[in-house]
């Protein structure tokens, strides 16, 4: 299997080993457009891998900080409380890039950059760019993909 991310679309299609389709999900990209510069708050293009899946059996909505579980369920009065937070819940898949130079070690590092495919707030708007770098997906989407992958599923993130 592996997953393709098309930034124009704003889709995330997982491919079984025959190169079929077998989940195509409407993602959000990064509003910043992309790069993979370190603090450009853009989505990096190029061949990943997914290094880590962090958050097996949470609760959907689980709310993830630096990579851990909070003990909070995202509800509206929860984001009321924290406006400033980047909602990253129920589900991490961690990418690392695998291209030197252009998104793997010194200054363009994906995996230094904490970029993930992760949960959003049932509100947050699929099919249009509105991340801080990361990949988001709805909550059903996220633990469904993160069921059907393993850890070192290869990831090419395009913009054509």
């Amino acid at each position: 299997m592996h997953i393709e991310i098309s930034i124009p679309q704003q889709t995330l299609m997982l491919f079984d080993n025959f190169g079929g389709v077998k989940a195509l999900y409407s993602i959000s990209t990064a509003a910043n457009g992309v790069g993979c510069v370190k603090n450009s708050g853009c989505t990096p293009l190029g061949k990943h891998i997914i290094r880590a899946k962090i958050g097996a059996n949470a609760a959907p909505d689980t709310v993830f900080v630096g990579r851990r579980a909070t003990g909070e369920i995202c509800t509206p009065e929860l984001m009321a409380e924290f406006p400033e937070r980047d909602w990253i819940l129920t589900r991490i898949l961690w990418l690392s890039g695998c291209e030197l130079g252009v998104n793997r070690l010194g200054n363009v590092d994906t995996m230094q950059r904490y970029i993930y495919i992760h949960g959003s707030p049932d509100g947050t708007e699929m099919g249009k760019a509105g991340s801080h770098g990361c990949v988001r997906m709805r909550n059903d989407d996220i633990i469904e993909l993160f069921d059907l992958v393993e850890v070192g599923t290869s990831v090419l993130i395009r913009n054509d």
